[in-house]
């Protein structure tokens, strides 16, 4: 990599005092590659069995692993399968350590490109609801993609700033996750072209877009629930600082530990160290309770959390206005009614909202969506077409083989797996029924084709296609 910015350098050459020779030897050392099981489809475990790469377990990680770097993951039929997220060992942390449990509703302010989205859906197991934003429409796509990869059905996702989220969602929110803007620093080593960004904008611009962000989160945070801050920096104006002032702005706002305490000595064994109270202007000893996470001590890149908690008698706020846009069962088309009830996936279809010919499942309890700038609202599950009900490529992710009978398995080695996900044209044999196939590698699904006779039309969807 290049050489660091002599301004950096220097600051973290003051503030870690002794360390920084390890710190800055570990520059010279190649950042770790990693990857994060989805368990709404398998555990981490028939995951380990499933491969023959040579696995090491991320040890603060429960469902994380580093691979060698002679594997392509993102190449291989299991990435398209959604069995698995490819990401910076140590941006796995935050949605680790954020204590999300099924039925409650999430909220990820920053969540492009899904990373942390991704596991925060997976700690709900389908049940509550998970509003993933990201102001910037194109990354938000990405988002999407993602969320739909995993197989994700009770997810929002959203392109707004948090200004009109709060808007609407005051006080909703059990959980949220603020992985900020950042200058980047924690990840110079990863991807040295942050460097130039770092010249060109410094810490404060990011610090002054993270303190217009926070007020907004807490505004969305329902009384007792729990906000985690994180960022990629090793900045103190943009962690410990901004912690500071999010403390003194809401007097209901209270630092909770970042990694809970019966794990604390485990964890610093890891590597992970606290925050730093003597860099702050103003010292604030709690500060403590935060995290930090440095290359010279662990395998994986530069991070800060924080964990912050309301108060029980905090505000409930202006409470929200619920959804009420559903198709009357008896209104939907007679071919989505039949495509469930000859499929044994759980659709409740009293929660089925429709837009432009498509249908959704919406996840209970949610607010009115109209006005609000959406990539989407739930699960979508296709779309009717005349006499026809086309399911979407969401759904084919969504479902579990034994979920559908028209399933097909081939050998994720088969060369047919391939040419399917390039939207090629493939053969199944004419004992497969026709209609919709659900086309598996393995036990687990890729997507639709339609089978007619001896003709297969291919319906991956060619935005996703391999390359």
């Amino acid at each position: 990599m290049g050489n660091l910015p002599e301004k950096f350098e220097k600051r973290m050459e003051r503030l870690l005092d002794g360390e920084f020779p390890d710190f800055l030897s570990s520059f010279s050392v190649k950042a770790r590659s990693g990857l994060r099981v989805n368990t709404l489809k398998i555990s981490a475990e028939e995951f380990a069995g499933l491969t023959d790469w040579e696995l090491r377990r991320i040890p603060w990680i429960e469902n994380g692993f580093f691979y060698p770097e002679t594997a392509t993951p993102s190449k291989h039929p299991w990435y398209y399968a959604g069995l698995y997220y490819l990401q910076e060992p140590s941006a796995m942390t935050p949605a680790n350590l954020l204590p999300v449990e099924p039925g409650m509703r999430v909220l990820d302010l920053c969540a492009a490109p899904g990373g942390k989205s991704t596991e925060l859906a997976a700690k709900l197991r389908g049940e509550g609801v998970l509003v993933a934003n990201d102001i910037s429409s194109t990354r938000a796509k990405a988002l999407l993609k993602n969320l739909e990869l995993f197989g994700v059905r009770n997810a929002l996702v959203t392109s707004e700033n948090p200004a009109a989220l709060a808007g609407r969602f005051p006080g909703y929110f059990d959980r949220i996750l603020v992985d900020a803007p950042c200058s980047g620093e924690g990840m110079f080593r990863k991807q040295p072209a942050i460097m130039k960004n770092w010249e060109q904008y410094g810490t404060e611009y990011y610090a002054k877009l993270q303190r217009e962000i926070l007020p907004h989160a807490v505004s969305m945070l329902r009384p007792g629930g729990y906000l985690m801050y994180s960022t990629c920096t090793f900045s103190p104006e943009e962690d410990e600082e901004t912690v500071d002032l999010l403390l003194r702005s809401f007097p209901e706002m209270r630092l909770a530990d970042a990694v809970p305490a019966e794990r604390r000595t485990a964890y610093r064994e890891m590597g992970f160290a606290t925050g730093r109270p003597d860099w702050m202007r103003t010292p604030r000893e709690e500060i403590a309770k935060t995290v930090r996470l440095f290359p010279h001590r662990l395998e994986g890149e530069g991070h800060f959390l924080a964990l912050l908690q309301k108060s029980e008698d905090a505000g409930q706020g202006a409470g929200f206005v619920p959804e009420t846009g559903f198709v009357p069962e008896k209104r939907l088309p007679a071919e989505l009614r039949a495509f469930f009830a000859d499929c044994g996936a759980p659709v409740d279809l009293s929660r089925i909202a429709a837009k432009d010919g498509k249908y959704y499942l919406l996840p209970d309890g949610i607010p009115e969506l109209r006005g609000l700038r959406l990539l989407r609202s739930g699960l979508l599950l296709g779309e009717q077409r005349k006499d026809r009900f086309e399911p979407s490529q969401a759904l084919a992710c969504a479902l579990k083989k034994q979920e559908y009978a028209n399933a097909f398995s081939l050998p994720p080695e088969d060369e047919r797996v391939v040419r399917y996900l390039k939207c090629e044209t493939i053969e199944l044999p004419e004992s497969v029924p026709d209609g919709h196939v659900l086309l598996c590698a393995g036990a687990y699904p890729l997507g639709f084709v339609k089978k007619k006779g001896s003709g297969v039309k291919n319906r991956y969807l060619p935005g996703w296609r391999l390359m």
